[in-house]
C-alpha cells in the first residue's frame, strides 16, 4: 500500500476536512481527494462521509487511523532528521490557555531547551487546542476539557484551586470573609463582577460549587485575560474569581484579599492532551514526562 496515501488519510483524518489537510500537506484539494478515493478503492470500503462542512471518518476510517497513525509518525520522526542532526534536536508544538501556559508550562520546559528542544507555543480556548491537536498543528495541548474519542489521549495533570478575591476596601466594606460566611451571596451582590466572558464562566462555576446558586448579576468588567481581571480586582475593579496559582502572590503582599474561604474550595482540572501514538516520538514523550513531574508541585 502506498504510503503516500497512508500520509494523506491520516492529515484528513486529524484535520476533519480535505481543505484543512491540503492545506497541511502543500497540495490542492482535488490532489487530496483523489489520494483519498484511490485509497478507498484499494480497501473496497469508505472512509469518510461526506458532510457539509468536513468529513467524519467511518468506523473503518478510525480502526484504519489508529492502526497506522503511530507507525507514521514514527516513519516522519526518523527520516525528518538528517544524519548528522543530533536526534534530540526536535521542534516541540504545544498550546493551551495563556495564562497557565505561559506561568506554568513553559517554564517548566524550559530546561529541555538546554537539551536540544526547540518550543513554540500558541494560545487558545480549550476547544481550539484540542482542534488544532487533532489537526495535527500541536504536538501537546493543555486543556480543562478532556478529549473524547480514540484520536486524543489524555492524562490529569493537576487541579487548579479557585478563590473569591476582591481589594482590601471591598472586603472591609462587606466584611471579608466573615461577612459572606454570615450573609452569604447578600454580602457580595453590591460588589462589581471582574470576569473573562460575559458568560461568567468562573464565578458561575464558583457559585454553584460554593453557594449552590447561579450569580445574579453582570460582568462589570470583562477581560478575555486572567491576569488583566487580576490586575483590575486589584485596583478595586469589583470582585473576580481566580485560579490560586495566578493570584497568590498577591494575597500574599494584600494587593487583593480572599472574601471566602470554603471548607472544599472549587477545582478545575487540566489535562496533558496528545495524540494517540505519538508518544513514541522521543521529543514529545520527553516534554510529556516532564511536564507530568513539575505538576507534583503545582
Amino acid at each position: 500500500m502506498d504510503l503516500a496515501l497512508l500520509r494523506t488519510f491520516v492529515t484528513v483524518h486529524r484535520a476533519g476536512s480535505f481543505t484543512r489537510a491540503a492545506a497541511l500537506l502543500g497540495l490542492s484539494q482535488p490532489a487530496v481527494t483523489s489520494q483519498i478515493r484511490a485509497l478507498e478503492r484499494q480497501l473496497g470500503r469508505p472512509l469518510f462521509l461526506r458532510r457539509a462542512r468536513g468529513v467524519t471518518p467511518t468506523t473503518i476510517g478510525d480502526e484504519l487511523a489508529h492502526k497506522v497513525a503511530p507507525h507514521l509518525d514514527a516513519l516522519v520522526e526518523i527520516t525528518g532528521a538528517g544524519p548528522d542532526e543530533r536526534s534530540a534536536e526536535r521542534t516541540l508544538h504545544m498550546a493551551g490557555p495563556p495564562e497557565f501556559t505561559a506561568r506554568r508550562a513553559l517554564p517548566a520546559l524550559t530546561p529541555l531547551v538546554g537539551q536540544g528542544l526547540a518550543l513554540r507555543a500558541s494560545f487558545g480556548s480549550a476547544e481550539e487546542t484540542l482542534d488544532g491537536l487533532a489537526a495535527g498543528h500541536h504536538d501537546l495541548a493543555i486543556s480543562t476539557a478532556r478529549p473524547r474519542g480514540g484520536l486524543l489521549s489524555s492524562t490529569p495533570l493537576c487541579d487548579e484551586e479557585h478563590v473569591l478575591v476582591a481589594a482590601p476596601r471591598w472586603a472591609a466594606r462587606i466584611g471579608a470573609a466573615g461577612g459572606v460566611q454570615a450573609r452569604g451571596l447578600r454580602a457580595l451582590e453590591q460588589l462589581p463582577v471582574v470576569e473573562v466572558h460575559e458568560s461568567l464562566p468562573l464565578v458561575s462555576r464558583y457559585w454553584a460549587a460554593v453557594f449552590d446558586a447561579k450569580p445574579a448579576v453582570a460582568g462589570t468588567i470583562i477581560a478575555p485575560d486572567l491576569r488583566a481581571a487580576l490586575a483590575c480586582a486589584a485596583a478595586g475593579a469589583g470582585l473576580a474569581v481566580l485560579p490560586r496559582y495566578l493570584c497568590e502572590d498577591a494575597l500574599d503582599t494584600g494587593e487583593v484579599v480572599a472574601l471566602l474561604d470554603p471548607p472544599v474550595p472549587p477545582l478545575r482540572t487540566y489535562f496533558l492532551a496528545v495524540r494517540a501514538g505519538t508518544l513514541a516520538l522521543p521529543h514529545i514523550a520527553r516534554a510529556h514526562e516532564w511536564l507530568l513531574r513539575a505538576a507534583v508541585d503545582w
